[in-house]
């Protein structure tokens, strides 16, 4: 994949995860662009680990639905981080 397909792939996986990850998510789009690619870097480890084949990443259904479980994990973790946070400052 080139420069430009991993930033659409990014930006979608990182779009899909927003959709169908509860909770409002106040973040922009190059945020959404760094956890879709993120999300995809993670989601590949997975599938590594789990599989125990490398995973190339393509255009394809499998790899794209491991960018968007990785890219979901990251946003829950990001979350969780940022509630802690907002809970020790007095905020919540």
């Amino acid at each position: 994949m080139g420069i430009v397909s991993w930033v659409l792939f990014g930006l979608l996986a990182g779009f899909v995860a927003r959709a169908v990850t509860p909770g409002r998510h106040k973040i922009g789009c190059l945020p959404t662009l760094a956890v879709g690619l993120v999300g995809a870097l993670l989601g590949g480890l997975i599938g590594n680990v789990v599989t125990g084949h490398e995973i190339h990443f393509g255009w394809d259904l499998g790899p794209f639905l491991l960018a968007v479980v990785g890219a979901v994990l990251l946003l829950l973790a990001l979350e969780a981080l940022a509630g802690r946070r907002g809970r020790r400052r007095g905020l919540f």
